[in-house]
């Protein structure tokens, strides 16, 4: 069986400019406008929706490989790595830690050049302890393929199925040298369709002993950062990958076993997940986006500290009913003082009584 890293002409890819054009324009179309979005909300909501969405990339980039990472720890991590206050950290562990390290390293430095020790770094982070579950791998260094060739198999090892073999390890040096020499290129290409095609090439080459997935969405999100000239992240290209695994594994193979270097096929399914992880933002991020409505409607409300900050633990998910004893020991006032801001929100419109009852009176925020 042959591979596309077989053929004489690779990695001289194509594809047909007027397949992909009208989805690239619409992808381009919504990176815009949800750019223009975010900016408009003020830094306090950015910073939230960026934590959001970072947390969500990080935790499914690693699901994809099976890998299930604490959501409280990756936000943790996250935040204390970007400086962003969320009334305190929990614990995280090494391994936690360092995948947040690789995946911001990616994201919050796009502008930088990818580099061999770039990418070791990013593989080491991976595997801090140098082993993938139970089994040793070499880390921080390209696969040696000391056991046989890297493949990628399914199925028990009587009738197993070979999806994929690598280039041998003989040939990496010179393979990454080409990947990373054209990722630095300026060569003319829309950094979109970029940073599909270095997704494909780079888990193609299959450098590594495990986490070429990973590193190959690490390496996507680069370049999908610098097309939209920004380090903040408010849309997720893993979680939708992990949506459509099967697909995302189906298509990879189609290519991966092709006799020509026709790409359109991956370009578009690539082009059309985006466009999905894009326009799914709007679920990702409702809270954010509610949060930021409400602030504009009452822009020119006058509100005291204790008001504001409860206000948006309400839209952060308040735990149970809402009460003035409640709201007194988190804003750490009198419960007469509380019930005096509550009472003056309900008659902004800001809050309504729970008509549900119950011992004590409770309140919700109305809905906008």
């Amino acid at each position: 069986m042959k591979f596309i890293h077989q053929l004489k002409d690779w990695p001289k890819f194509t594809w047909k400019h007027e397949h992909i054009a009208t989805l690239l324009g619409v992808a381009r179309n919504r990176q815009g406008r949800l750019m223009g979005r975010m900016e408009a909300i003020g830094f306090p909501l950015r910073s939230e929706a960026l934590l959001k969405t970072l947390t969500l990339d990080i935790i499914k980039s690693s699901e994809i490989e099976g890998d299930i990472l604490d959501p409280k720890q990756v936000r943790s991590s996250i935040a204390r790595r970007l400086g962003i206050d969320v009334g305190g950290t929990i614990h995280f562990d090494r391994h936690v830690d360092s995948v947040v390290e690789m995946m911001l390293d990616a994201t919050q430095n796009f502008d930088k050049p990818l580099t061999k020790e770039r990418l070791l770094g990013w593989h080491a982070c991976l595997f801090p302890a140098g082993h993938s579950g139970m089994r040793k791998i070499t880390v921080g260094a390209w696969r040696d393929d000391k056991h046989g060739p890297m493949q990628v198999v399914s199925g028990a090892s009587a009738g197993e199925k070979v999806h994929f073999e690598a280039p041998n390890a003989a040939r990496l040096e010179l393979e990454m040298k080409n990947f990373i020499d054209w990722f630095n290129s300026d060569i003319k290409i829309d950094p979109v369709l970029k940073a599909g095609i270095a997704h494909l090439w780079f888990v193609t080459i299959h450098p590594f002993d495990d986490g070429n997935g990973r590193i190959a969405r690490a390496i996507a999100d680069k370049l999908l950062a610098r097309a939209d000239g920004s380090a903040q992240r408010f849309y997720s290209m893993s979680g939708q990958i992990r949506k459509e695994r099967s697909v995302y594994y189906e298509v990879l193979e189609k290519i991966q076993k092709s006799a020509h270097m026709d790409v359109t096929i991956w370009l578009e399914w690539f082009l059309a997940c985006l466009d999905k992880a894009l326009s799914l933002t709007e679920d990702t991020l409702a809270e954010v986006f509610k949060k930021a409505r409400f602030w504009e409607l009452h822009s020119s409300e006058l509100f005291n500290e204790r008001q504001r900050m409860m206000i948006n633990k309400l839209f952060d998910g308040f735990e149970g009913a809402l009460t003035s004893s409640k709201w007194g020991k988190i804003s750490k006032c009198s419960q007469d003082t509380a019930l005096r801001d509550i009472l003056e929100l309900v008659e902004k419109g800001v809050l309504i009584k729970n008509s549900a009852g119950g011992r004590s009176t409770s309140y919700l925020l109305k809905e906008l």
